[in-house]
């Protein structure tokens, strides 16, 4: 047996071999992604390309234990990064090897594998936790809904960090696995498609798969008692429906809307494209909040949102969001105008579609209720600031914002505008000055004015977004709003009851969420 010497300058020498040469490049990965809204939100460092997230939640206790597991890519050379989770965490491993780890205010979560992660090069990241996230306080305030039966997480702009460790900001979108034990008797709703389930020693396992990328705080998990309906589309889409139990009276109001949730996609196919995701449907937990969230494939609807019978609707706002918001997705928090808009203005296009009153009419009537002096006027939805990003004047002058623009390029190329867009977008993010750049090369005008006078300026254009906006907005002189209509299309008591539709009940101003 040939034995080779190896003296110590070569032991050191073939010991820094084995050091990668830009070791001294390796960096920590910022604490947060760069939204200047939400400076705590998402992480820098890396992507998450997918999530399997393996549960077991108890509803009488509201005792949540996961093992989650992150399929992710550096996107730096990385010594150390972080994720977002407020419940309690058990071990973490990094590459099969275990890491050591520290929390950080409220929801950061500091790994430190053990060895550096080179960049580009796929890594796998386990997180045992456990806790009960309706105690769990972020910013004062909790994201999780505990019900009669169970609990519930679906919140904006976040409620992620209370059911699973993430990087919880639009900008890093994954796929999803959900699978989650509960008791025998209740269900497990989340996105997307229900793979299976199975029972055993007196709990039953639901696993769920949403195969398209999907922003954390798009993903969702209800736990409880439903009634649940099944149906397919004629293209094949599998839809579910889940209703709680004890709806009282709100309960056929609920299921007399949300069971034209196929009908309802099948028309926006008509007007955004095809319908980007792998399932429809939405669930009516029993809560006590009043607001409706477009979680992806599955929304949820808060049952005061049927108190006064059934709202079509506030359905057509929330699948809308499929399209514009959860497949095109914000670049930052700040671009929520190509969220909201565009769900609002589908209502008033489903308003013409049923006769109810035109998309111009409602324009008319929004513009004319609201005089110079209302404070509505001083929000801009093109960038509205932390504290009004949820105001009604990102839904309604927003949605004026686009009736400007079909009044100005004409319908023709409007329309090809709200179809085309969602295609070349699909399952990424923009700015609000990509959909305008977009809009201008399709319709060949120059459009840059009328943006930056519906959505930048804090005060009430002269022009109203009526038919002659373009005639008014050439003349050198100043524009005289038409009248206020004598009475408001018929659609819009409707129209105007999903003003809640994300007002959570946390500090807000008007038609508000959390800040």
């Amino acid at each position: 047996m040939h034995r080779r010497l190896i003296v110590p300058g070569a032991i050191a020498a073939s010991l820094m071999l084995a050091i990668p040469a830009s070791a001294a490049n390796f960096q920590p990965g910022a604490p947060g992604i760069g939204d200047p809204y939400y400076p705590a939100s998402g992480n820098g460092g890396y992507d998450v390309g997918h999530y399997d997230l393996r549960l077991k939640y108890q509803p009488a206790t509201d005792l949540l234990e996961g093992t989650a597991t992150l399929i992710a890519t550096p996107t730096q050379d990385l010594s150390r990064f972080n994720l977002d989770l407020g419940l309690t965490t058990h071990e973490v491993r990094v590459n099969g090897r275990k890491a050591e780890f520290r929390t950080a205010g409220a929801q950061e979560l500091e790994v430190t594998p053990a060895s550096p992660l080179p960049k580009n090069r796929p890594v796998s990241v386990v997180v045992r936790y456990s806790g009960k996230p309706s105690e769990v306080k972020i910013g004062g305030w909790t994201a999780w809904h505990r019900t009669p039966d169970g609990g519930v997480a679906a919140q904006e702009p976040d409620s992620a960090a209370w059911w699973f460790p993430s990087n919880d900001h639009p900008l890093d979108k994954a796929t999803f696995d959900v699978s989650v034990s509960v008791p025998d008797g209740t269900q497990a709703i989340s996105n997307g498609v229900l793979q299976s389930q199975s029972p055993r020693l007196g709990w039953t396992r639901f696993n769920w798969r949403s195969d398209k990328p999907q922003a954390t705080y798009l993903a969702t998990l209800a736990v409880g008692r439903f009634d649940i309906t099944t149906d397919t589309t004629a293209g094949g889409l599998p839809v579910l429906n889940a209703y709680s139990k004890d709806l009282g009276a709100n309960a056929g109001a609920a299921r007399a809307s949300l069971e034209r949730t196929a009908e309802v996609a099948e028309w926006l196919e008509e007007v955004f494209g095809p319908y980007p995701f792998n399932a429809l449907g939405g669930y009516v937990p029993n809560v006590r909040s009043g607001y409706a969230l477009e979680t992806q494939t599955r929304p949820f609807y808060s049952p005061r949102q049927f108190a006064s019978g059934s709202n079509v609707s506030v359905v057509v706002h929330e699948l809308a969001h499929q399209w514009y918001g959860d497949s095109v997705s914000v670049e930052g928090w700040k671009d929520i105008w190509i969220n909201e808009g565009f769900a609002r203005y589908s209502q008033w296009l489903w308003s013409e579609k049923e006769g109810e009153g035109t998309a111009q009419e409602l324009a008319d009537w929004v513009y004319a209720s609201r005089p110079a002096d209302d404070p509505f006027w001083t929000v801009k939805p093109g960038d509205p600031g932390p504290d009004d990003q949820f105001h009604v004047a990102v839904y309604d002058r927003g949605a004026l914002a686009l009736q400007a623009l079909r009044n100005e390029i004409g319908d023709e190329d409007f329309f090809r505008i709200l179809k085309g867009w969602p295609t070349e977008r699909a399952y990424g993010n923009a700015e609000v000055a990509d959909f305008v750049a977009y809009a201008e090369r399709i319709s060949g005008e120059r459009l840059g004015t009328l943006f930056d006078t519906w959505l930048y300026q804090p005060s009430k254009p002269q022009a109203p977004a009526a038919a002659g906006a373009r005639t008014a907005a050439r003349s050198a002189a100043p524009a005289v709003a038409d009248p206020a209509p004598a009475a408001p299309p018929k659609s819009w008591k409707e129209i105007a009851a999903t003003n809640t539709v994300h007002d959570t009940g946390h500090p807000v101003h008007e038609g508000g969420h959390r800040h």
